[in-house]
């Protein structure tokens, strides 16, 4: 070895029950909430889409898989999510979406998987970076770090790293995770609904631990980067939502979408006419069609140029939708619902 290394035979881990947190579960809305007082006009827009793409793959269900490579596959319906969403507490109705068939994918970054996780074990989640950095305990906590234990499990067996946490939680170990009735992870593993995550080594806490394994980490989370785009190459005629995610989203999604647009030229289809979304704070102008100059710093805001003008180019069309996502997320659920009852 060149140069040293940490050795994390040093740390300290200390149990959840210890922990200051943000966040329990009386912060997690529930479904009969009602509508939020949010408006935008693209959302009945949005929902209209789903709506659309649920029908299709309903009339495709019982086709014949046979049928020639010219024929589209029924659409996919993706969400695309940072850890945020979670946070603000909008878990449910994710997973009324997937369990009504109207989403059929969802993919985190490695930051999401840790709340979820964190939510259906103790019902609570976050903790002060700011008070735990300073004694070096910040996400040092014994049952998080646990994850990577399912993870390394998981690639074993050949699982990508969503499949490995959801099976962990309903099927290894469901008396540890009472509250698995919040989780996407697990909702994902029960209804057969792809949940992948896309991490970044160093990104997530768990990394920290001296259970991380960069060879798992890497391999559960590319083989989910490979489920998801499978689910990208069924996007003819689908929808791509993206919530709260400035980098990961847009880079994963571009990826993807260029390998399954080089398989889809070569056997005479298309992926072009789809609709993309974006939901998130940062301000843009009415017009998201054509990339901000690079002179504008919102050129750099990737989920613009990327998901709202580049890859929508040649057919596809797009939305963004300004908002708090405890106010989108029920919105555009309430109106997709309204449509598909």
């Amino acid at each position: 070895m060149s140069f040293p290394a940490f050795d994390r035979s040093r740390l300290k881990t200390k149990p959840l029950g210890e922990r200051a947190h943000d966040l329990d579960l009386s912060s997690i809305l529930t479904l009969d909430s009602g509508p939020p007082r949010f408006e935008h006009t693209a959302i009945r827009m949005i929902a209209t889409r789903m709506a659309t793409a649920y029908g299709t793959r309903n009339a495709k269900a019982g086709t014949d898989h046979r049928s020639p490579i010219t024929v589209h596959p029924p659409p996919s319906t993706i969400l695309m999510m940072g850890a945020h969403v979670i946070r603000a507490g909008v878990s449910r109705f994710i997973i009324d979406l997937m369990e009504r068939g109207l989403i059929t994918h969802v993919a985190m970054n490695g930051a999401g998987p840790i709340h979820d996780w964190e939510f259906a074990q103790i019902g609570a989640t976050t903790e002060s970076v700011a008070r735990y950095i300073q004694t070096g305990e910040f996400g040092l906590w014994r049952e998080t770090g646990r994850m990577n234990d399912a993870i390394a499990t998981g690639a074993r067996d050949g699982l990508g790293m969503g499949e490995a946490l959801g099976r962990e939680i309903v099927e290894v170990r469901p008396h540890d995770f009472p509250h698995a009735d919040v989780s996407i992870l697990a909702a994902g593993y029960r209804l057969r609904v792809p949940v992948t995550v896309h991490v970044g080594i160093g990104y997530d806490i768990i990394h920290e631990h001296p259970n991380a394994d960069g060879a798992v980490l890497g391999a559960t989370s590319y083989q989910d980067f490979l489920i998801f785009t499978e689910s990208v190459s069924r996007l003819e005629g689908g929808v791509m939502l993206s919530f709260g995610s400035a980098v990961m989203s847009p880079e994963v999604y571009l990826k993807a979408l260029a390998m399954a647009r080089n398989v889809a030229h070569q056997e005479g289809r298309r992926i072009a006419n789809f609709t993309t979304a974006v939901f998130d704070l940062v301000p843009l102008p009415d017009e998201t069609r054509h990339e901000a100059a690079k002179t504008n710093p919102q050129y750099y805001f990737r989920p613009w140029k990327t998901i709202l003008a580049r890859t929508v180019a040649d057919g596809g069309e797009s939305f963004y939708v300004q908002g708090d996502h405890r106010e989108t997320m029920p919105a555009l659920y309430h109106a997709v619902k309204e449509l598909n009852g």
